[in-house]
């Protein structure tokens, strides 16, 4: 139970850090002193960006979980004598 607690809080924790960077990257660019099309340009790449690094750190995250979990089912066979 414990586990699941604390991989819950991690994804949560990793959730929000995304969220909280996507909007701050659109709040400064929406307030730089810059032309509509060039801010609409920036804002497109950052959002590819952010998208690509949410990905991977998603995937990283992903398996770290399968690993504890592969780890936490050996252990668990392991006292159980199987």
């Amino acid at each position: 139970m414990e586990y699941d607690e604390h991989s819950t809080q991690v994804m949560n924790f990793v959730s929000g850090l995304v969220l909280g960077a996507v909007i701050g990257a659109g709040v400064a660019l929406l307030t730089a002193p810059q032309s509509g099309r060039r801010t609409r340009r920036r804002i497109r790449r950052r959002a590819v960006d952010v998208r690509s690094n949410a990905g991977d750190r998603f995937e990283d995250l992903a398996a770290d979980v399968r690993s504890k979990v592969d780890d936490a089912l050996e252990g668990a066979r392991a006292r159980l004598g199987r």
